[in-house]
């Protein structure tokens, strides 16, 4: 199966530092991948990149097979690892603004997430905890019928109950046509999902295989315990 995700070679520096060094892996449809690794790794300048927001210093993200620009923003759905809406915002004003600018967007659809979480159109956004700020704009991000969803750090500063919601709603939320990565540095809480990871550190892609069930299944000879990548070429600690 072709593509729908590619990474050649993607280098981004700031000065002599190097948040990514020569990343390259592909990623193809009705994958759910992890991106692993810990803080400082490169995994946000990754997903900024990919969804058209930094521009790399060399190297290419190639998505449904066109290199990143307008029209791969039409078709890449986002969640940033902060909240974009401004706070003033009711959750009415966040889905009109979604509606207003992705004609892939499914109003009928964000409406009923957000209502599973007792969010009323007039409430607004400042009014929201942290976690359910998150879990709002991931309604959102999960109610756009993309190509490719880049979900930055979905499960950090949450509890472990609007965990399980959040992972509950990507895995019922995403196409199998498409392909979904998402990044963080708890490996313990989404390995069991997920169906490849792919491992960053330094700003280098350590390995891309499959999850460690998978793996266990395949006979693979490495696995994740602890935030600890064992049995392979290189130690992957967190």
């Amino acid at each position: 199966m072709d593509a729908i995700y590619e990474v050649h070679g993607l280098t981004k520096r700031y000065g002599r530092t190097a948040a990514l060094n020569g990343v390259d892996f592909a990623v193809t449809p009705g994958k759910l991948v992890g991106l692993l690794g810990p803080n400082g790794s490169g995994k946000t300048t990754l997903m900024k990149i990919s969804a058209g927001l930094l521009q790399p210093t060399a190297g290419s993200v190639i998505i449904d097979k066109v290199p990143v620009g307008v029209f791969t923003k039409a078709v890449t759905s986002y969640l940033p690892d902060r909240m974009a809406l401004p706070t003033e915002f009711t959750a009415d004003d966040a889905v009109s603004l979604y509606a207003d600018f992705f004609t892939d967007f499914d109003k009928v659809k964000a409406n009923a997430l957000l209502a599973d979480l007792h969010i009323g159109g007039r409430d607004k956004i400042d009014s929201m905890s942290k976690g359910t700020q998150e879990k709002m704009q991931l309604c959102l991000t999960m109610s756009r019928a993309a190509r490719l969803y880049l979900l930055d750090e979905p499960l950090g500063g949450v509890d472990p109950a609007a965990r399980d919601y959040i992972l509950s709603t990507i895995l019922h939320n995403y196409s199998e046509d498409a392909a979904l990565m998402l990044s963080t540095h708890l490996i313990g809480d989404i390995e069991k999902v997920l169906d490849e990871v792919i491992l960053l550190q330094d700003g280098k892609v350590l390995r891309q295989a499959p999850s460690t069930s998978c793996a266990r299944k395949q006979g693979r000879a490495w696995t994740l315990t602890s935030g600890r990548f064992t049995n392979a070429d290189e130690a992957f600690t967190l």
